[in-house]
């Protein structure tokens, strides 16, 4: 028997959560956009259904955040050169804190 991948999100919670998003980064000047991206990704790694096991997302706003500050400081550093790899690391990132709820 084959198991389904799907996602069930909707539309309408996924405006909410980036709107709530954005004016949190705005009101903080950038400082919570780290919130925002993790709040983000929760909302659609938790919605998300692989081969019948449904994902969950456990980074933090925290973890992310010291990071952030790491990677900008290394793109500051490296004349921008390091900021080739932000995706990369970010995405690192947020697989690392990927699992199976079962």
């Amino acid at each position: 028997m084959e198991k389904q991948s799907y996602f069930d999100g909707g539309l309408f919670e996924y405006i909410g959560w980036v709107i709530v998003g954005a004016f949190v980064t705005v009101i903080t000047l950038g400082i919570c956009y780290p919130w925002s991206l993790v709040v983000r990704y929760r909302w659609k790694i938790n919605h998300t259904v692989v081969e019948g096991r449904r994902l969950k997302f456990n980074g933090t706003a925290t973890g992310l955040f010291g990071n952030w500050i790491k990677w900008w400081l290394l793109t500051i550093v490296t004349l921008g050169i390091y900021g080739f790899w932000l995706f990369i690391k970010l995405e690192q990132w947020k697989v690392k804190h990927t699992t199976f709820v079962d």
